[in-house]
């Protein structure tokens, strides 16, 4: 009940608290850590727990731009004036991989949105310290913690979600082993 309504609260945001929160966000650093979670029920349900390991870290990411620029008249045939999408990546992925590269020693646990306004996408990622004596004797965490590099390598849940891993079924046969292998692959 209790996490129902900081659900409904953050749903209902007002917008003057809503606007003073983009202000002061933009205004701090691109990747900060922050002691509590701003949506403490989307952090239970992704598996933070207030204990020793743990940390939580807020990250701006810049949006748009993700097109490379149509190229000028030059003599280029009309087959490469295309312009194609650079990144194939969702800014929460990308978000998760900046807050591992500030924090090398830890392993992405989930992240989660928070606003986005015109200019700045803001997220949260939850990490764990991989070798804090809490999170090796905690059952749960060890074996994230083992993992190397979860979030470079697109296993993450947001990677997955980007990586087109969620669907099972008609439609997503050409998914796996991922977009890209599958086009060379053969029956």
């Amino acid at each position: 009940m209790l996490y129902q309504n900081i659900k409904e609260n953050w749903r209902n945001l007002s917008k003057e608290l809503r606007h003073s929160r983009l202000i002061e966000w933009r205004r701090s650093n691109a990747v900060i850590r922050i002691e509590r979670p701003t949506r403490l029920d989307r952090a239970r349900g992704l598996g933070y727990r207030a204990k020793q390991g743990i940390l939580i870290v807020r990250v701006r990411v810049q949006r748009g731009g993700r097109q490379r620029p149509r190229p000028t008249k030059k003599g280029r045939r009309s087959k490469r004036q295309t312009s194609r999408k650079v990144l194939g990546m969702n800014y929460q992925w990308i978000c998760e991989q900046r807050a591992n590269r500030k924090y090398k020693n830890c392993e992405v646990l989930g992240s989660y949105p928070l606003l986005k306004d015109g200019r700045y996408y803001f997220a949260e990622v939850i990490l764990i310290d991989k070798d804090h004596p809490q999170i090796k004797n905690d059952k749960q965490l060890r074996n994230i913690a083992r993992m190397r590099g979860r979030v470079f390598r697109g296993l993450t849940s947001q990677a997955r979600k980007s990586r087109g891993m969620r669907g099972k079924g008609k439609g997503f046969e050409k998914a796996r082993p991922s977009m890209s292998a599958n086009i060379r692959r053969r029956e």
